[in-house]
């Protein structure tokens, strides 16, 4: 990079109050592209009379949608997807423009977010009707960049999983389990026909219902889960999809919602979240404690912050109670988008210290978790974050 490429950087940075400066120090003017940057930057960054097109909106009102649109455009325009999911973010925080997401002409032209699924979640009844369907169709956007990092590794691993396990004498060409009916036939070996003659047959189970495995995601809604909720909805309804696992999704924050009769849709699933509000974990978890019917086919998910606005002590007897009755428990913290997680730690290392897995785990990492919890393995090294 050139010393003249870099004052101009440092000028985009510190803005155009600082021009006649930097041409002091040598630096010449910004280029058609550099001054398109500029502006656009300078629309959330900049000072008084350098937002969209100036000061004349008026104080409340934010700029209009024409001058959005066109901001949005240079920004994806200008900037890789990275730093224009930043600025949008930005763009909502520091100029209070919740309007963007609440014109459907912008929605459409919006860069796929996570953070800005959260908040367009969060204001989900005062989105005006003319915006429900453009808002749908984000947060279907969102949902299908997540079930293509997910859907098929999360099939695959639950599978794995299962046909390790359940054998059937039902006759299905299409279950067969071929290596082990191999290796147990092993000495019915016919020399005179170069091949195993099986006495036996064994088959996967893919017809029983009543040995399923019952996984229970309960989910905290509070505010500050959006990026976990995303996620968690995603895979709920990839594993509601499947016939060999039972599934329920439960949403809490101080009220339970039972959301498992929206698991056929994740948009449906995401917008019957009710994002905000205080939170009871104890009152939820006593709930999903309901919905066990055999413990020891039950892998039971608390995904949370773990700040407890209610009993925390009740929490924590009511995970030792699902545990000691045989269920699997996992505790995944919440994430940020990025990966990052946070939570209450003391809460976190209390649950730890009983025993009970309670970590933050990247998105991408999910179905390995559940392979590994499905076959009653260790989920050390899948952390993020262990408390």
């Amino acid at each position: 990079m050139t010393q003249q490429n870099r004052i101009a950087r440092w000028r985009l940075i510190l803005g155009s109050q600082t021009q006649e400066s930097f041409e002091q120090m040598g630096g010449g003017a910004l280029s058609q592209e550099e001054l398109l940057m500029d502006g656009a930057l300078a629309a959330i960054y900049g000072g008084p009379g350098e937002g969209f097109g100036g000061g004349g909106s008026g104080a409340g009102k934010g700029p209009s949608a024409p001058h959005l649109s066109k901001w949005l455009g240079d920004l994806r325009t200008l900037f890789d997807p990275e730093i224009v999911a930043v600025v949008q973010n930005d763009a909502i925080e520091r100029k209070g423009l919740k309007q963007l997401l609440l014109e459907p002409e912008l929605l459409e032209t919006l860069e796929p977010d996570l953070n800005l699924a959260s908040t367009l979640l969060m204001l989900k009844d005062q989105i005006p009707k003319k915006s429900k369907e453009s808002a749908r169709k984000f947060i279907q956007k969102i949902v299908e960049e997540i079930n293509r990092l997910l859907e098929n590794d999360v099939r695959r691993a639950v599978t794995a999983a299962l046909n390790r396990r359940a054998h059937s004498p039902l006759p299905s060409a299409a279950a067969i389990d071929f290596p082990l009916t191999i290796r147990r036939n092993l000495q019915h070996y016919s020399q005179e026909l170069q091949a195993v003659i099986p006495e036996r047959v064994w088959f996967f189970d893919r017809s029983s219902k009543t040995n399923r495995w019952h996984i229970i995601l309960d989910i905290d809604q509070s505010g500050s889960m959006g990026p976990s909720i995303l996620y968690s909805s995603v895979m709920a309804c990839v594993l509601a999809s499947m016939s060999s696992v039972k599934t329920s999704v439960v949403a809490f924050d101080t009220q339970i919602m039972d959301l498992t009769p929206l698991c056929a849709d994740p948009v449906d699933l995401l917008f019957g979240f009710q994002m905000g509000g205080g939170t009871d974990i104890a009152k939820s978890i006593a709930y999903c404690q309901e919905l066990v019917e055999s413990p020891a086919k039950t892998l039971f998910f608390l995904i949370s912050d773990l700040e407890e606005g209610g009993n925390r002590a009740a929490l924590l007897r009511r995970l030792e109670e699902l545990k000691s009755s045989g269920a699997a428990v996992i505790v995944l913290l919440a994430i940020a988008d990025g990966g990052k997680p946070y939570y209450d730690a003391v809460t976190a290392q209390r649950i730890a210290a009983m025993d009970i897995p309670c970590f933050a785990c990247a998105p991408e990492r999910l179905p390995e978790l559940l392979e590994r919890a499905l076959r009653g393995h260790s989920l050390e090294g899948l952390a993020v974050h262990q408390a």
